[in-house]
């Protein structure tokens, strides 16, 4: 259980490296998503993307991307691996992670956001102002359904 936690963008000497063990440890490990499907052409060192870190006195907790669009009115970006690890679920790490990409979003001079939830995650995002459109699809052999945000 974390007591203290921080919220950072992924910039110091192996803070990508934590943002995949626990991506790994979620997605590949227990949920069963095979490896070459987790990681892609965004998870490069000279990718666009931005990788946000939850870590606590004893390592890194939680983990999540954004993939920015175009700046500027409709410019959109893309939220996505958001992870947490399971001895750290339930204290708002996943909100915390979710505001920071956001915040970064904002930053870029983005307007919206959206992401590709898990079905079971649906209410979760939700409650954060995400709004779900189109309809049910399959990732990774997990059912997701698109989702929307305007900032």
């Amino acid at each position: 259980m974390p007591d203290a936690y921080d919220i950072r963008v992924a910039t110091a000497p192996g803070d990508l490296k934590a943002c995949f063990a626990v991506r790994h440890q979620v997605f590949v490990v227990e949920q069963k998503v095979p490896a070459e499907l987790e990681y892609d052409e965004h998870d490069e060192p000279d990718a666009k993307a931005v990788h946000v870190l939850a870590v606590g006195p004893d390592g890194p907790l939680g983990a999540g991307r954004l993939i920015p669009g175009d700046a500027g009115a409709g410019g959109t970006g893309i939220l996505g691996r958001l992870a947490v690890a399971r001895a750290a679920r339930g204290f708002g790490i996943g909100v915390a992670l979710v505001r920071a990409i956001e915040d970064e979003a904002r930053r870029l001079g983005l307007s919206a956001v959206e992401l590709h939830a898990q079905t079971h995650a649906l209410g979760f995002y939700e409650r954060l102002g995400y709004v779900a459109y189109g309809p049910e699809y399959e990732e990774a052999g997990i059912a997701h359904r698109s989702m929307s945000c305007a900032l």
